[in-house]
């Protein structure tokens, strides 16, 4: 079959030579004369090409003649600037492949976690230039991130750390009134809130508001070129960009803890008073007797920790984000979940120390 085609193939006429090759979609041999073209530009080379592809892909052949020297090379260039088809792959649901697939995101996860130690170890060593250089700490911005983490925050914190001691209150309530020990509801509270609760809860409200925002802030300036040009100039973007917002985590959520534990403790002790009539002079002194000092102290021990985990999770991420939007969101996403994984995960490790070790 043959197509003579005539005529300007440019661009203002490309509905009228899409209907021309509609004509012979189908075939399975083709002749396309171009002998008769004034005029073709990158649109109509582009649909030559398409077509000519379509039919070798059914098996069939196409061949192109006719074509001045100029339109050639058009069409060379055209060929060679379409993007290649990725071949289709089969769908696979084997137990090969699923073995395969989880020692891939096994092997993955081990870089992964390799590639941060490696940032926290590039982080250590400029803490450690910082200490014998202190005019090197940017106080500025640690303040300003301080204020952003630890004050901003605190409405937040100190009202779920309320809610849950009302929650816990009334949920033992409930339950220890069938067994006539509604004061032991003070233990429950007073223990869960100092040693787990609220510095976990605390620690998990900050990386999903304080770490996504490092992780975007850094990606950002990491697509618009900014730690790029920050080391043009001689500045070390881990100095400038993740120490001073480290710092002001390790220093601010231990505070952030003690303030859930306060409020968690007048939660609690709100809704005993409500619920099971244990007046705040009852709770106050049964708090005394059977909460030991070493339950907020483990509570506070874990604050630093959290918080470098927080700290380094953010800006390892942000610090991987490419130069388009789709891997900032997709990072800053991953940057929540995996610190509070982590999180969770050193929580549980701390549980089993104390109690190995008697505390």
């Amino acid at each position: 079959m043959n197509l003579q085609l005539t005529g300007r193939l440019v661009v203002a006429r490309l509905d009228e030579a899409r209907a021309q090759f509609s004509t012979v979609a189908d075939a399975r041999e083709l002749c396309v004369d171009l002998s008769g073209i004034e005029a073709l530009d990158t649109a109509g080379a582009w649909l030559i090409i398409d077509t000519q592809s379509a039919i070798q892909a059914r098996g069939g052949r196409c061949e192109i003649v006719g074509a001045s020297p100029l339109q050639g090379e058009l069409l060379d260039v055209v060929r060679q600037s379409l993007p290649e088809k990725a071949a289709p792959t089969a769908s696979r649901h084997d137990f090969v492949y699923w073995v395969e697939a989880i020692g891939k995101n096994t092997w993955h996860g081990i870089l992964k976690l390799i590639e941060i130690l490696s940032f926290f170890g590039a982080v250590l060593a400029c803490f450690a230039g910082v200490v014998r250089h202190p005019s090197r700490l940017r106080l500025t911005a640690l303040v300003h991130h301080m204020q952003q983490i630890g004050v901003n925050a605190t409405p937040i914190v100190s009202l779920m750390a309320f809610l849950i001691g009302v929650v816990m209150a009334f949920q033992g309530a409930v339950q220890l009134r069938q067994f006539g020990a509604e004061v032991f509801v003070v233990d429950l509270i007073a223990i869960s809130v100092l040693r787990e609760l609220g510095i976990l809860l605390t620690a998990i409200i900050v990386a999903g508001r304080s770490g996504a925002a490092f992780t975007a802030a850094i990606g950002s300036m990491k697509m618009r070129e900014e730690i790029d040009a920050m080391r043009t100039l001689g500045l070390d973007p881990i100095e400038v960009l993740v120490l001073p917002r480290v710092l002001a985590l390790v220093l601010v959520l231990p505070l952030l803890g003690f303030v859930a534990d306060i409020m968690g403790l007048l939660g609690g002790g709100l809704m005993s008073w409500i619920e099971l009539g244990v007046s705040p002079g009852m709770f106050q002194t049964r708090l005394y007797e059977s909460v030991d000092v070493w339950h907020y102290a483990v509570g506070l021990i874990k604050a630093p920790f959290f918080a470098v985990i927080i700290g380094i999770i953010g800006s390892y991420e942000g610090m991987k984000v490419g130069g388009d939007a789709e891997s900032l969101g997709s990072l800053t996403s991953t940057s929540v979940v995996l610190s509070i994984f982590l999180v969770i995960l050193a929580d549980a490790l701390f549980s089993i120390f104390f109690a190995v070790v008697g505390v």
